[in-house]
C-alpha cells in the first residue's frame, strides 16, 4: 500500500503522556474524516498500546514510547507504538484475555481491546529488546449526500 502521510512521536514512558498519545492519534487522523466512532476506536486502541508500553515495557525506569502513524492508500490508518524495554516472553500467552504482567490492578484485556477495536492487530517482542505494536483501522468513506 501507498503512504500518503505519516507522523512520528517520541516520548518518555510517563502516564502523563498517554493522553498526548491518544490526542495526537485522534488529530492525525481527522483529516480521513472518520466518524465519531472510528475516533473513539482510535483513541481506545491507542490507548492501550501506550499505556501497555509504560506499564510492562520500563516497570523500574522511565524508558520511551515511539508512536507512528501512517495514512496508507485505500483509507488505512496504520498505527505503531514501539518500545524498547523488557519484551515480552510469550507473545500468544499475552494476547490471552485476563493475562497481565501488571499485578491485580491491570484486567489483562489490553490486546484483546485493540484487537476489538482495529481491523489488524500484530504483536512482535523479544525479551530485552522490546515491543512493536501495529494495529490497522479501515476509515470508511462517506457517501456523497
Amino acid at each position: 500500500m501507498k503512504q500518503l502521510n505519516y507522523i512520528k512521536l517520541e516520548f518518555p514512558a510517563r502516564s502523563v503522556n498517554e493522553a498526548f498519545a491518544r490526542s495526537a492519534a485522534a488529530a492525525f487522523a481527522a483529516q480521513m474524516d472518520p466518524t465519531m466512532e472510528e475516533l473513539g476506536d482510535i483513541r481506545t486502541a491507542v490507548s492501550e498500546a501506550v499505556t501497555n508500553a509504560i506499564v510492562h515495557a520500563y516497570p523500574d525506569s522511565v524508558g520511551l514510547v515511539q508512536m507512528r502513524l501512517r495514512i496508507l492508500d485505500g483509507g488505512m490508518l496504520e498505527i505503531t507504538v514501539r518500545d524498547k524495554g523488557r519484551g515480552i516472553p510469550d507473545v500468544k500467552k499475552a494476547m490471552e484475555p485476563m493475562w497481565s504482567t501488571g499485578g491485580e490492578e491491570r484486567s489483562g484485556m489490553g490486546f484483546t481491546i485493540m484487537g476489538s477495536f482495529m481491523d489488524g492487530l500484530r504483536v512482535r517482542s523479544a525479551e530485552g529488546k522490546g515491543t512493536v505494536v501495529t494495529m490497522k483501522k479501515r476509515i470508511r468513506t462517506k457517501e456523497p449526500v
